[in-house]
């Protein structure tokens, strides 16, 4: 089957599978699972690919699912991603399909892509026979813990057949519907969390003097830490340090012996990143001596920078714009301060994560976010797409 004829069968199952696959979406959303509790996501991605002849492991990493498409003709293995979890929202969305559990929604569209990417399975099972290589579909549990792809990645799914390059997609709200956009270079940040414990002496809150307050150390900890982003850091060099949540106390009337601050660092030069442990430690030390009390620094990094390699934009653009058009296949968009494990898979082979437009939604993490439907087909055309691609670039 000569290109042309290839594009345009791929094109009929794609639109074939569209309302099946929209079918899938909608239940996947009304039954959000959290990081690590995939199971009956899982389940249902497992049986669907075993019903296109796929290879099917299950149990990676937990509650990953891992599918091996292979190939008429010998070539290299490619992978395309998606990841399954929820968050622990409570949906506001009022669609018919809503959360059926309470406290937990798809809201930031993990239950689109996973429904694309079987989507993209069955459009490619189709054509198994034409294929120069294997296709590994790589479905993950928690990437809003930002741990499921390094399990994923230490369970070996990168190996056996060994992964020559790796795509995936993010929906992205703001960016036009039928549109996307894929950047060479960083394009998200790298994710660390730290927890900063400062011990002082209590007492009785009407008698200050007799004490050591924590909590006024922990004020002052908040603020000086903004000092690492505006006077450490260059300007030209972005990086988040946010204190996120405060505890101390119960009571009114006692000062409390100790307080605990959380929050996270955001970065997207692995430099910069690697200097920040340190400021942290040697302010909080200092604001808190300054009160006589103590700190310790527990600083956990979560995720490294998400960094597209430049050829695997290439191929992805090329596979986009036969299908989108060369003016809605954009490389030039911003950096985000948000972070994507998919990095974790980065660090093993080339690839990249591109951005598909969903156009006028809300933003991510909102309660009344919810992957559109029209953006569906155009998904699973476009990761299917991208999986020919790659698999015809000579990794």
């Amino acid at each position: 089957m000569n290109t042309l004829a290839l594009d345009a069968a791929l094109r009929e199952r794609c639109r074939a599978i569209t309302p099946e696959i929209i079918a899938l979406r909608h239940a996947i959303h009304a039954h959000p699972e959290t990081a690590f509790q995939e199971e009956r996501t899982a389940r249902e991605v497992a049986e669907r690919l075993r019903a296109l002849d796929i290879e099917v492991t299950t149990g990676v990493a937990g509650t990953g699912v891992v599918g091996l498409l292979r190939g008429g003709q010998p070539g290299p293995t490619v992978a395309l991603r998606a990841e399954m979890d929820a968050l622990p929202i409570q949906e506001q969305t009022g669609a018919a399909y809503a959360s059926t559990t309470p406290g937990r929604m798809h809201a930031c569209g993990h239950d689109g892509h996973t429904a694309i990417l079987v989507g993209a399975a069955g459009a490619l099972a189709a054509l198994r026979a034409h294929l120069s290589g294997d296709v590994k579909l790589i479905f993950q549990p928690a990437e809003e813990q930002v741990a499921g792809a390094s399990r994923m990645c230490a369970a070996g799914v990168m190996s056996n057949p060994p992964v020559a390059a790796i795509a995936a997609l993010h929906g992205w709200p703001g960016l036009p519907l039928g549109t996307i956009n894929v950047s060479p270079g960083p394009v998200m940040a790298s994710a660390d969390a730290f927890e900063i414990a400062i011990t002082g002496r209590g007492g009785h809150g009407a008698m200050p003097h007799l004490t050591v307050d924590p909590v006024v150390a922990a004020c002052e900890v908040v603020g000086a830490l903004q000092s690492i982003a505006s006077r450490e850091v260059s300007p030209n060099a972005p990086v988040v340090v946010s204190v996120t949540a405060i505890h101390a106390g119960e009571a009114y009337n006692v000062i409390p012996e100790a307080a605990r601050l959380r929050g996270t660092v955001r970065t997207l030069d692995p430099a910069v990143r690697a200097r920040i442990p340190e400021r942290m430690r040697r302010i909080a030390a200092g604001v808190c001596a300054a009160h006589e009390a103590e700190a310790r620094v527990d600083y956990q990094e979560c995720c490294p920078v998400t960094a597209n390699d430049p050829r695997a934009c290439r191929a992805i653009r090329e596979a986009a714009e036969p299908l989108l058009g060369a003016a809605s296949v954009r490389g030039d968009g911003p950096p985000s301060m948000v972070s994507e494990d998919f990095a974790c898979y980065l660090a093993e082979a080339p690839g990249a994560i591109l951005r598909l437009g969903l156009g006028d939604t809300p933003s991510l993490h909102n309660p009344r976010f919810d992957f559109p439907d029209a953006a569906v087909p155009l998904g699973v055309a476009l990761m299917a797409r991208v999986g020919l691609r790659l698999l015809g670039c000579g990794w």
